[in-house]
């Protein structure tokens, strides 16, 4: 996991903790209902960030352990996740997670697996999981041709990300995942949407590493254009970007 990948989100974390998608409910009660994830059992939550993904869990009694290398990262999820005696926060990285082996009966990776989708990553993964236990990466996938408002979405992020098109990830493949484990996944997916007001939306999109900061030169036109698109969509002052949040899992 390189450094900068570990610190490019340092000064977002504000926008990332009010803004960025979680994952909807339908995904925690497939995994009860269906993978049979029983509750109380303890899930290592890696790349856990501000807890979006950790708090699905800890309403569910999961016992949480959030691995997160990016200390304000680590802070806002205390913060945001203090009143849950199950969660704790280490700090600690994909690849080296400091937990112990076999200690975990799932191992969880939500939107941040992309930037630790490798070979060592998958081994400690495999390290520190029980037998029996699941790996679970999710995915939220967000629609780019499903309207008008989704096609002029994706424009203003072309346009105006640093590096979108190098680092961008809405979407992830079966086959990536296959071939760092060197095992077959099986995929479902589940409706997942947020709703905004301009202000919202602008917070989406700052929560982004890739797009300028508020203090960049290019911010003052990338709003107006961002104004622009949401002015012509909205529907009574609001706004809702859809997404496709792809779950793909296996039992080891």
């Amino acid at each position: 996991m390189s450094d900068d990948s570990k610190t490019r989100f340092s000064d977002r974390v504000g926008n990332y903790v009010r803004y960025r998608p979680g994952y909807p409910d339908e995904l925690f009660g497939y995994l009860e209902s269906e993978l049979r994830l029983e509750p109380h059992g303890t899930i290592a939550d890696i790349g856990s960030g501000t807890g979006l993904s950790s708090l699905g869990f800890l309403k569910r009694c999961h016992r949480v352990i959030g691995v997160e290398p990016n200390k304000p990262m680590r802070m806002a999820a205390k913060s945001f996740l203090g009143s849950y005696e199950l969660f704790e926060s280490v700090d600690g990285s994909a690849d080296a997670t400091g937990l112990e082996s076999r200690s975990v009966d799932a191992v969880f990776a939500g939107q941040s697996f992309h930037w630790f989708c490798n070979e060592e990553s998958a081994h400690e993964f495999l390290r520190i999981l029980r037998p029996g236990g699941f790996v679970l990466i999710a995915w939220n996938e967000r629609l780019l041709n499903i309207n008008r408002f989704h096609i002029e979405f994706e424009e203003i992020l072309k346009r105006f990300g640093t590096d979108y098109e190098e680092i961008r990830h809405d979407k992830f493949y079966l086959n990536e995942i296959k071939d760092v484990f060197k095992t077959d996944f099986r995929v479902t997916e589940f409706d997942n949407k947020q709703t905004f007001d301009f202000k919202g939306l602008m917070g989406r999109v700052l929560s982004s590493s890739y797009m300028p900061s508020e203090n960049s030169p290019m911010f003052d036109e990338m709003r107006e254009n961002l104004e622009s698109v949401f002015a012509v969509n909205q529907e009574k002052d609001r706004i809702s970007v859809l997404y496709k949040t792809k779950l793909f899992f296996c039992k080891f």
